[in-house]
């Protein structure tokens, strides 16, 4: 790079940011169209990456390698799809062309639900697969209960969409169960400046994944905790012992579209107005301060493929064969209960250098981790 270009000051703060022939523009032609083309891309990337966290993230306070705890108190659902293997076997015997038909089903689902829950004041916290963990903070009015379970039957009314789906083998039907429950969950931004992740441990989680998996097909399935929350708010039916499955007999104008809630994040605005290269090169500054750290809560392959295809605006669909692990570290998220006042913070730094260690490992051998 030219010594006289302002880029030189923050070449390597770009260089694992940019898709790789941008980067070798910049460095062999400095220009001020080439910075305005860095700072489309990086606005872009900036949008990709918030999309791609948690909402509950404090991006105000965040330092990535800082380990930090936070109990927050509110309702959970957890989400798990049947039919969802078949409609992947369904499209991985037609190649590319049923890589693109499951992207497109999938986008469309993902956006529905996502959607519906961002608009009942709810909060993605985590997507497996086909599963999703979604929090509704307490709030001073205390409604995050029934807040959860008006979303939970928007989301189930979204799903006939979805009942039949068509792919190159056939017809697959697709159908959700969904699980609520209320209680507190220990929050904690966990690993190195290199790799952070968001984890929520508690029982309060386990007993949202147990509501779910003894819920039904089709069905919203409460706990014992969160049915108290709402009893006299809705109409239930028993489900498994313990359980209550939500009757949904509202009308449309009962149940509503959306709730009244506040945003939790904003990102920095950023629009270049005029073609001044320190202008252009400040507001560059500001975008990367805002990336970076966002950014470490992604996997390096993940982030490289979402780098790379940010014009696109998609990672392009495939349908590779790789070799799936599980880990589990049994008794973490009750140890959280179990922790003093004050000793969170040692179960999460505990945690956290278990999970650098690992991650660590992992790719080391070409691997991705992901909770």
């Amino acid at each position: 790079m030219l010594p006289e270009s302002p880029l030189t000051t923050i070449e390597s703060r770009l260089r694992y940011l940019l898709p790789a022939e941008m980067y070798v523009a910049m460095w062999g032609n400095p220009s001020v169209d080439i910075m305005l083309e860095v700072h489309k891309h990086l606005r872009t990337l900036q949008r990709i990456v918030h999309d791609y966290t948690s909402k509950q993230i404090d991006i105000t306070k965040l330092k990535p390698g800082d380990v930090k705890t936070e109990w927050q108190y509110g309702t959970m659902m957890f989400t798990d799809l049947a039919g969802f293997t078949k409609l992947m076997e369904a499209n991985a015997s037609k190649g590319e062309e049923g890589a693109e038909n499951l992207l497109k089903q999938l986008t469309k689902y993902f956006s529905s639900m996502i959607s519906t829950i961002s608009m009942s004041g709810g909060e993605l916290v985590e997507f497996t697969g086909d599963a999703l963990l979604v929090v509704f903070p307490k709030t001073d009015r205390k409604d995050d209960a029934p807040r959860a379970v008006r979303a939970a039957l928007r989301m189930q009314r979204a799903m006939k969409e979805f009942a039949e789906i068509e792919t190159p083998s056939g017809i697959v039907n697709l159908k959700m169960r969904i699980g609520i429950h209320n209680g507190r969950f220990l929050t904690a931004d966990i690993g190195t400046p290199r790799r952070m992740e968001h984890v929520l441990l508690g029982k309060d989680v386990q007993q949202a994944k147990l509501t779910e998996s003894n819920g039904r097909n089709e069905r919203v399935n409460l706990s014992a905790k969160a049915y108290e929350q709402v009893k006299d708010k809705f109409r239930f039916e028993a489900g498994e012992e313990g359980y209550h499955l939500v009757v949904d007999d509202l009308t449309d104008d009962q149940l509503g579209e959306y709730e009244i809630t506040p945003l939790r994040r904003r990102m920095a605005s950023n629009i270049v107005i005029e073609k001044d290269k320190n202008i252009v090169l400040q507001q560059i500054v500001t975008l990367l301060d805002d990336i970076e750290p966002i950014a470490s809560f992604i996997p390096d392959p993940v982030l490289s493929l979402l780098i790379e295809s940010a014009a696109d605006r998609r990672i392009p669909p495939d349908f590779p064969q790789p070799t799936i692990m599980f880990i589990q570290f049994v008794g973490l998220p009750e140890s959280a209960d179990r922790a003093l006042p004050g000793e969170e913070r040692k179960l999460a730094l505990s945690f956290s250098r278990a999970f650098s260690l690992i991650n660590a490992a992992v790719e080391a051998r070409g691997g991705v981790l992901k909770k």
